[in-house]
């Protein structure tokens, strides 16, 4: 276990692996727990990190800095003390809503990212997100097996408050207008079967510019890295391997991830 001081508070992270900086940053249900099948398989090329926002896990519960904007600050602050000038970005549900937002705040840290399960507008997002506990949401946004044992591990941890602060903050963010202002290479993930947040249409997808492409995953709730972890991972391996930035709509899913040359 690792931790950060900010301004007096505790700010976790793990970090495995050496190589090119690449930051997870976890959703609403869970913590930095569920990446570690994703870490692990990228740690041979990346020296991978994953964070605990505030209110989650075990950061802080800074509920002053619950917004977007105290997240992604958060995120700057946590490259700043490790000395990562730049690094790939891969954020789920509220982490990709924050990603997205220090990409815009601060274009010079983030080479490129990968959003999953990013609520692009706000009906998008499921209204019982903010019911009950998050153990209970749980059962009602994830199907019941072995990986679920990764997110209620830690889910009791999370702040009511935390939740709450940033649903609120999404129902007014402009998330279509944010993506589009984007200068790095943006790759969207959704699941088809998530009942959390509702997969965009394509043609959604394509009006928000040439920096943005999305994917589905067909057999994938809201945890696409749980749900088909091998092709989660091969896909987030394709795209970090990306060379050019106009090879970004080349890639597609068929029966396993290819890359299409022009």
């Amino acid at each position: 276990m690792s931790a950060l001081i900010v301004d007096g508070d505790v700010v976790h992270y793990e970090v495995l692996g050496r190589g090119r900086p690449l930051i997870f940053v976890h959703g609403w249900l869970g913590s930095w727990r569920y990446w570690v099948p994703t870490l692990q398989a990228v740690s041979s090329e990346y020296r991978a990190y994953a964070l605990d926002l505030w209110g989650f896990g075990d950061s802080a519960r800074r509920r002053a800095d619950y917004s977007l904007d105290g997240q992604a600050e958060l995120l700057r602050t946590f490259m700043d003390r490790l000395a990562i000038m730049k690094a790939a970005f891969i954020g789920h549900g509220l982490g990709a809503a924050v990603v997205a937002l220090l990409c815009r705040l601060y274009p010079a840290l983030a080479d490129r990212a990968l959003l999953v399960g990013l609520p692009i507008d706000p009906v998008d997002l499921n209204a019982r997100l903010l019911e009950g506990a998050p153990t209970t949401l749980l059962e009602t946004f994830v199907d019941r097996g072995t990986n679920l044992d990764l997110i209620v591990r830690e889910s009791n941890k999370t702040d009511r408050g935390a939740l709450t602060t940033s649903v609120d903050a999404l129902r007014v963010a402009e998330m279509a207008r944010l993506l589009g202002e984007l200068q790095q290479p943006v790759l969207l993930a959704h699941g088809v079967r998530d009942t959390l947040v509702t997969a965009p249409e394509e043609t959604t997808i394509e009006a928000l510019g040439a920096n943005v492409h999305g994917v589905r995953l067909a057999e994938s709730r809201h945890f696409p890295m749980l749900d088909e972890t091998a092709r989660f991972n091969r896909l987030v391996s394709d795209f970090l391997a990306l060379k050019d930035p106009a090879e970004l709509r080349s890639l597609t899913l068929k029966d396993e991830w290819v890359r299409r040359v022009r």
